[in-house]
């Protein structure tokens, strides 16, 4: 039997009852804190919490992104509340400074989770129109149906059957229930507010539509693998369409053929389509894909050189001739680099462009 002195018996007492005053200390503090912070918060920030995270990893994502401040508090605020457990993973949008009793109700909920969706430059709609359908649990069809829209068609002025080219390539963050109508009227919004009025009043200057510009753009974002490139690019379709020579540009024949292909073969040039720039002169009907804002401005402010051909090497960069003698030159110079390269990451640079 283990005997204590009433001095020690006292002194555990008081320890234990200043235990107990520091973690009642504490739980107000924390309550308080909580309840201090503003309801509506401040800016709206994206907070991804992983599968099968606990409270302190999740309290560390919310710290980084400024919806709270003290991890260490927020955690022992949840704890008191008894809502530390089955948070609920994937990506929120939240807001700095939140109260957080309802961050934690979110994360308990599930009621922040967002769809977060990336349109790279350069995707066609054969491919945003399955990646929307995928991250929106929403099927093909409506997606289709919505890229469609004729309403939309009619807004923009925009002769060709689909939005090809106006959903702007950016991240997009979709509340759950978004339709599919309603993310692509939003990536065509994006497209209307990135649209300056400058680059409206440019068009009669450079003697184009709008759907010309477009169009062009995105066979500048296909080709161009060097930013500086760009202008040039543009310049050089543009001095072939003046002198009424063919574009010849590769990414206008895969588009025709309806699919990626990693090579284009001389069969290939034989697909009868309008946005064969092989076999038809000028530009194609509509935009092959989506540009971005670098290659919209390429079109609309091409560089002022004379080129006309230009071919290109495997490092990304391009050489680009005036006549067709030097542009046999470059081509045999490029052959020489992409035999140099293995095989399996070799494509068709030698065609004239």
């Amino acid at each position: 039997m283990s005997m204590r002195s009433p001095q020690q018996y006292s002194f555990s007492m008081r320890l234990l009852a200043s235990v107990r005053n520091v973690a009642r200390t504490a739980a107000v503090a924390a309550l308080v804190l909580g309840a201090a912070c503003s309801r509506n918060g401040g800016q709206p920030v994206r907070v991804i919490i992983p599968p099968g995270a606990s409270m302190r990893v999740a309290a560390e994502s919310l710290s980084k992104a400024g919806v709270i401040r003290s991890p260490r508090m927020f955690r022992f605020y949840a704890m008191v509340r008894g809502k530390d457990r089955e948070i609920k993973a994937g990506t929120y949008q939240l807001r700095r400074g939140s109260k957080w009793g309802a961050v934690l109700e979110d994360l308990r909920a599930g009621k922040g989770i967002v769809y977060v969706v990336t349109i790279p430059e350069g995707f066609s709609l054969s491919q945003i129109v399955p990646l929307v359908s995928s991250k929106l649990s929403v099927p093909v069809d409506s997606v289709d149906a919505a890229v469609r829209d004729t309403a939309l068609l009619h807004q923009l002025d925009i002769p060709t059957p689909t939005l090809e080219g106006y959903l702007y390539p950016d991240t997009y963050i979709f509340s759950p229930g978004t339709t599919a109508r309603g993310a692509v009227n939003m990536m065509v919004r994006r497209f209307q507010a990135i649209w300056k009025p400058e680059w409206t009043a440019r068009l009669d200057t450079i003697k184009m539509s709008r759907n010309e510009v477009m169009t062009l753009a995105s066979i500048v974002e296909k080709e161009a693998k060097v930013a500086q490139e760009r202008p040039v690019i543009a310049a050089v379709y543009l001095n072939r369409l003046k002198h009424g020579a063919l574009l010849q540009a590769d990414p206008t024949v895969q588009y025709a053929l309806g699919k990626h292909v990693a090579r284009v073969y001389y069969k290939d040039l034989e697909a009868e389509s309008p946005y064969n720039t092989y076999k038809h002169k000028g530009l194609p009907p509509g935009p092959i894909a989506s540009p971005g804002k670098p290659s919209i401005e390429a079109a609309l402010y091409p560089a002022n050189v004379s080129y006309e051909y230009f071919v290109a090497f495997p490092d990304g960069h391009h050489e680009f001739r005036v006549d067709l003698n030097a542009h046999e030159k470059a081509r045999l110079e490029a052959r020489k680099a992409w035999d140099s390269v293995d095989a399996t990451h070799r494509g068709d640079p030698t065609r004239a462009k």
